[in-house]
């Protein structure tokens, strides 16, 4: 379905969106978690790896120390890995039963506008935005043919992969940060390479998501690195 304002949408999106370069079509990618879902479950391991590995004592730190910070890391990765990929799963859940209760509004009421409305409220503002009201209702009627199977709140097999990715890169964040700890017996050194590493996944992580939303990926890349210093800092100083 075409709508007609699609064009003003084109004709005002360097003035909408600033920071996009210039003729440049905007990343699109077709796997189960977007680039920025991907890049912020990284960055999430890494802050929680680091918060370990940063607490440790350089000055007083003996290698059975190191040992038992390195199995803190991995363990509170593992245990967040899980937390977060299952309230990541609930809440497509929540989603679907949500959609599901606006569908089953809309076939029952008599109330027109009031369908069309909670149909705009589902749009992303900016195509709301542009999206005539015959428009709306021709999707309303179109979510009225829809067989009841496919508005079923459930789990499905996309969900548990979607989860499983979710734990997986939360997880195998850990290591770039505690691989130097196993192979340097240099408490010192292997902290501040360990630092390096970190930092500069961070800052990769931000030029991805500079790149991601269009703005300038260097001061992206250096804004998240420094953001990301500051939430181990007061992660470490609150006890975290």
């Amino acid at each position: 379905m075409t709508h007609p304002g699609n064009d003003i949408v084109s004709e005002n999106a360097d003035r909408l969106t600033t920071p996009i370069s210039a003729n440049r079509e905007p990343s699109r990618d077709s796997r189960l978690l977007n680039p920025l879902e991907r890049v912020f479950e990284i960055m999430f391991g890494l802050i929680m790896a680091l918060s370990f590995t940063c607490a440790i004592s350089v000055a007083e730190a003996h290698r059975p120390e190191v040992k038992y910070m390195l199995i803190g890391a991995i363990g509170c990765n593992v245990a967040w890995g899980i937390i977060d990929a299952v309230f990541y799963t609930l809440n497509g859940l929540v989603e679907r039963g949500r959609a599901v209760a606006v569908i089953h509004f809309i076939s029952k009421t008599d109330d027109t506008e009031k369908a069309k409305d909670l149909i705009a409220d589902w749009l992303p503002p900016l195509i709301a935005r542009v999206t005539l009201r015959e428009h709306l209702e021709y999707m309303r009627k179109e979510l009225l043919r829809l067989p009841s199977s496919a508005i079923r709140a459930r789990i499905t097999g996309k969900d548990f992969k979607m989860a499983l990715g979710i734990f997986l890169l939360v997880f195998l964040s850990t290591f770039p940060v505690t691989i130097p700890f196993i192979f340097i017996h240099n408490v010192r050194l292997a902290l501040r390479i360990s630092n390096l590493i970190a930092i500069i996944l961070l800052f990769i992580g931000g030029w991805l998501l500079g790149r991601y939303g269009g703005f300038n990926k260097m001061r992206t890349g250096l804004a998240i690195a420094l953001i990301g210093i500051i939430m181990v800092f007061l992660t470490i100083q609150l006890g975290g």
